[in-house]
């Protein structure tokens, strides 16, 4: 199940990383460039990465099941999942990634960019994030876990019972 749990951080964080930094990318006012999506995305899989290696996700994520007593693999019970993915992930990298565009925002206008406030920039990224997050982890962690299983040689009938 260690391998499994690898295997998920690595597929969860690629796709995370990548939906939200396209997405961060793509609402910026300057629209969609290139360098500052792939930085963005370098940073959010490198920090998604770490989180995913320190937190036991799968142990939070279980044990958020069992508290409101709902039968793993249910659909309420991958949405459960989905949103304590959602609210570890999504506001640290949602900060990383709105710190990493000011500053690149800073430096490419040499110190002259018109930027609003930190707080504002952060809560709309976060909202915009959040939501965006969640789905795509609730549709894609169900996906994953099977192809995870499958690569690790688990068997998911056995290992239920």
């Amino acid at each position: 199940m260690r391998k499994v749990g690898m295997i998920m951080t690595l597929l969860m964080g690629a796709t995370l990383s990548f939906c939200l930094s396209l997405i961060g990318n793509l609402t910026s006012e300057e629209g969609f460039k290139l360098i500052p999506f792939l930085i963005s995305f370098a940073a959010s899989f490198a920090i998604s990465l770490l989180i995913g290696f320190i937190v036991p996700m799968s142990k939070l994520e279980s044990g958020a099941v069992k508290a409101v007593k709902l039968r793993e693999q249910s659909l309420p019970a991958n949405m459960v999942s989905a949103l304590v993915s959602d609210l570890i992930y999504t506001p640290v990298i949602t900060l990383a990634m709105i710190a990493l565009a000011r500053k690149m925002a800073l430096k490419m206008s040499h110190g002259h960019a018109h930027l609003p406030p930190f707080g504002t920039m952060y809560v709309k990224s976060l909202i915009i994030s959040f939501i965006a997050a969640f789905f795509i982890i609730f549709i894609v962690m169900p996906i994953y876990l099977k192809l995870a299983m499958k690569l690790a040689g688990v068997n998911a009938s056995a290992d239920r019972s």
